[in-house]
Formats: C-alpha cells, structure tokens, sequence
C-alpha cells in the first residue's frame, strides 16, 4: 500500500506506507520524515563487522540510495560477526554478498558498489555521488584520516564507529562545522601501536551494538532529530555494560586541513602501508612517536623493562566498582578515564605514567587528556590489553574484591 506524500519541489511521490508503518506512526518520524529517509543517500565504507548492522538497518529504515565500499572477499572468519553475509557467499565479493542481501531485505532501494579500497586516488570519484552522510566502517587509521578530511573539505557529516575487544566507540564528526576527528585525534599513534581486531579479537555482538547505533545517528541526522553525537564521544564496555560519554570541541593547535595531503602521506608511508596489508604481522613491543603522541606498550614489554629496574606511575583509568573488582596491587592512581583532567593536580609530570584500563581503549582517551594538559606524550604509555592482559601475564599481581 503506497500513499502520497510531496517531496522537497511540492510534487507528489509515492512511499511504501505498509513497509514503514511504525516510522509513520511516529510523530517525530511521519510521512514527511519517511520521505526524507527515502530521497536521503548514504555512503557506507567497508561491510564488516560494523557496515553489516549498518547497512540492513539503513536499508530496513529505507534510505533511498545506499553506497557501499570495500575491496575485501567473504571469509569463514568474517561470519562470527559480519551478519550481512552467509556461508554460501564465502570467497565472493563483500559488496556483491551485501547488494544481494539488502535487496532482499528492500528492493526499492538504489544501491551503488565499490569493489575498491577507498584511497587518495578514488575518493574523489566515490564522493562525486553527493552523498548526505558518510558512516565509517573501516578497520584502518589512513582510511579514517582520509575520510575525516575528505569530508571536512565538502562539508559532509560522517558517523564514526571504533571497535576492540568487549570495548566501543561512536560519534559524529564534522556535523554543520562541529568537530572533526582530527580535533579529537589531531595526530595518529605510531602504526605498530595500533592492533587490529584479528590481533586482539573482538566479541561477535559487539559490532552490532555499535553499528546499529551509527545507524541510529544517521537516521537522526537526516531527521535533525534529537541530540546527535556530535562533541561526544560515546563509550560502550560491553562486558560491563555500561556506557560512558566524554565530551570534546574544537581543537585550535591541529594541523589546518586545505587538501588530502595529510591524509595521503599516511597512505605513501611504508609503516602504515604494511598495516594495511598484513594486519597481525607486524612484530609485537613497545613502540613511540613524537612529542605530541603517547607510547604504545605490550605486559611483555613491561615486564621486561620492570625487571631492568623501570617503575613507571600506574594509573588506572577504569571506573571505581571496576577497580573494586580488581586491580594491580603497584597502583598508584585510580580514576575515571572521564575525570582526569580534573585531576592533574595527582598525577605526577615528572615521572613517566603507565596508563590503563581493561582493555586498552579508555586508556587511549586518558592519555590523550593528558596530552592536552601539557603532559609530554614521550612519558606516557598506554598498556595493550589493559588489566585483563595483566591478569593473564601477571596473575599473582591482581587484588580481587
């Protein structure tokens, strides 16, 4: 059953009133908002883990043109938490496995595939669609960056989505000249610093929490309904189940983006190079950068340079009844990674800070905090793997209770 409804040059158009009922039944959505989703276009990179709960809920909620970008095969491996795919669509093309599965779910839909690895050279040409919201599912810190200044320099809004272990992250950059993910992230961690999921795996559902809430925030883009995740960056521990948000603005002091030339010289170095293409074969250990990034920092590596005599600061940055839980009895400091600004005051600056969390992610964001504090990013380190890699390396070490 099709009912009228006018589009955005007053002309009649027909929608599925059948098919989005319990979007029209909604008064913040109703027959004008189903509209809007229908003449909206969203460009989706990569259908992964985090593009398969994106991808079928765009196409569920009936946005009308849909891209889809990856250059990646269907693997057995995949399907743990890539739902979009099956086992019949092992070895074939993601974005043919995902086109075919969306026109099941919708068939009026309009769908545009790139068997391509998004990159300096083809961004342009995929971007040439005027798509109205970009939503990232990559595995890969140069496609993001180049993402994040491709859409700053044509003033498209994109909804980022970061996944590790039982630990997730969301937000939206670059939402009507909001911050970017350059503001948040102004440099990138050394290549080596950065695992991948295959490295440190990934619970199979926690894609889907994360993605269906990207989808969640597109489809209030397009709606300009209720309070985008633009400014906050949204934390989801999935083990604990608990979700946090910790707010951040405009960064003055990043590098001015004018052109893909900050992007495409991740793309031209060696180091990020191999990251791309042998994700998990790049040798394990403590890694460094500049001033203005922190250290990355393995229990192995610890270990090891404890036994030499290093005794870094501890600071634990996981909330108070996970600390209640468990903790490493050496610690110094416990906070929320939230709060830790609040607390410089407590956190010594000329010693060097061991950083950690449960897993490695909130400890990210807490050195980063320091960062901008004025703390020196040579004396900071995050631990991989955070208290549960202590717990498995360093068992005797732990207080439970």
């Amino acid at each position: 059953m099709f009912g009228p409804c006018l589009d955005g040059l007053g002309l009649l158009v027909d929608i599925d009133v059948q098919r989005y009922a319990r979007h029209i039944s909604l008064p913040q959505v109703g027959r004008d908002g189903q509209h809007l989703l229908n003449r909206s276009r969203v460009l989706v990179i990569g259908a992964g883990g985090l593009g398969s709960p994106v991808l079928l809920y765009l196409a569920a909620a009936g946005i009308g043109h849909i891209g889809i970008v990856d250059d990646d095969r269907v693997d057995l491996s995949n399907l743990q938490r890539q739902v979009i795919h099956s086992t019949a669509a092992i070895g074939g093309s993601k974005v043919e496995s995902a086109r075919n599965r969306l026109r099941d779910l919708n068939p009026e839909l309009k769908i545009s595939t790139y068997d391509v690895r998004l990159a300096p050279e083809n961004i342009d040409s995929i971007f040439a669609e005027g798509w109205d919201v970009v939503v990232d599912g990559t595995d890969n810190l140069p496609t993001r960056y180049l993402l994040d200044d491709a859409c700053f320099l044509k003033g498209i809004p994109w909804v980022y989505g970061s996944i590790y272990r039982f630990e997730g992250q969301v937000s939206v950059f670059n939402l009507q000249q909001g911050p970017c993910y350059r503001d948040l992230f102004s440099e990138p961690p050394p290549p080596q610093s950065v695992p991948s999921c295959a490295e440190g795996g990934v619970l199979g559902v926690l894609p889907g929490v994360i993605g269906s809430l990207q989808a969640n925030e597109v489809i209030k883009i397009i709606l300009d309904l209720g309070e985008v995740l633009s400014g906050r960056l949204l934390i989801y521990d999935a083990e604990a189940m608990t979700f946090e948000t910790l707010r951040y603005s405009h960064n003055p002091e990043r590098q001015v983006v004018t052109d893909l030339s900050l992007s495409r010289a991740m793309f031209d170095d060696e180091a990020w190079c191999m990251r791309r293409t042998r994700m998990g074969d790049v040798e394990e250990g403590e890694t460094s950068h500049r001033e203005t990034m922190f250290n990355s920092i393995s229990m192995k590596s610890y270990v090891e340079r404890r036994n030499t005599g290093w005794n870094p600061f501890i600071l634990d940055v996981r909330s108070e009844g996970e600390y209640q839980q468990a903790h490493v009895a050496s610690n110094d400091l416990q906070i929320n990674h939230e709060a830790v600004l609040s607390m410089v005051d407590s956190i010594p600056k000329n010693r060097e800070i061991l950083v950690m969390c449960r897993s490695g992610m909130r400890s990210q964001m807490a050195a980063m905090c320091l960062i901008k504090a004025g703390y020196q990013g040579s004396s900071l380190y995050n631990l991989e793997g955070g208290i549960i890699a202590w717990q498995s390396v360093l068992p005797d070490e732990i207080i439970h209770g």
